[in-house]
């Protein structure tokens, strides 16, 4: 039995995880999909004090808390920046390291270096009475959709689990000075075919931190495969079991 760790991303919440726990947890293994600082069942949270770091003491402490060990740590876009704090803090837990459509950074990096229309979003929740917050972004016309979320019901209900998204959270660096943290495998999920336009992927180095070829998988999905795929998806995380 493996633990995997489902750390959502930016305005998002555990709730996105909905459809891919219960396939993890079918296969016999145990599954946590956590709601970070702000979202979700921790909404009332919310605040301009709120950051990255916020974020990856979240998942460091129920890590710690429940003493997981051997976790297939997934991280989900943003969460991307989390895992990566996370495995730079706790690497003796960590068993494998998912970036599932996700931002993959380097020592110093924040979210508006990997992703620079998140500094945008930052520049027009400044010009509002509260400029720490920054809104979900809008729906596109298909098939970029709502985080590449095209179905109507779909849509409704992921309505229903986002909410805004400090700027604390895009403009903190992480912290990954920890050469123990290179050891650990890494896998690299990416929706694919529902990009949007201009949209250019960090490209993925052909060798991983701690030697071996690199792995990366694609699902062609738009960006929230755990909503839109969540059984491909699920086939691919129990590889990894």
């Amino acid at each position: 039995m493996s633990t995997y760790l489902l750390v959502h991303g930016a305005w998002h919440s555990g709730q996105a995880w909905d459809r891919v726990v219960p396939l993890l947890t079918a296969a016999g293994h145990r599954v946590l999909a956590p709601s970070l600082t702000g979202y979700g069942d921790k909404a009332h949270l919310l605040g301009p004090e709120v950051g990255l770091d916020t974020h990856v003491d979240d998942v460091v402490g129920l890590i710690t808390e429940e003493d997981l060990t051997d976790v297939v740590l997934v991280g989900h876009s943003y969460a991307g920046l989390v895992v990566s704090g996370v495995a730079n803090t706790l690497p003796d837990r960590i068993a494998q390291l998912v970036y599932l459509d996700a931002m993959v950074p380097v020592d110093g990096e924040r979210a508006t270096d990997l992703l620079p229309v998140t500094q945008v979003l930052i520049d027009l929740a400044a010009q509002s009475d509260t400029p720490w917050r920054i809104p979900p972004l809008p729906e596109l016309p298909p098939p970029g959709g709502l985080f590449g979320v095209t179905d109507p019901a779909d849509v409704a209900w992921l309505r229903t689990i986002i909410s805004d998204q400090p700027a604390l959270c895009l403009q903190q660096p992480v912290r990954l000075d920890n050469p123990a943290a290179n050891a650990i495998p890494r896998t690299h999920i990416h929706c694919v075919g529902s990009e949007p336009e201009g949209f250019e992927r960090r490209p993925v180095p052909a060798t991983q931190p701690n030697g071996t070829p690199a792995q990366v998988w694609e699902l062609e999905t738009g960006h929230d495969c755990m909503i839109t795929k969540p059984t491909e998806l699920a086939e691919l995380l129990l590889k990894l079991g």
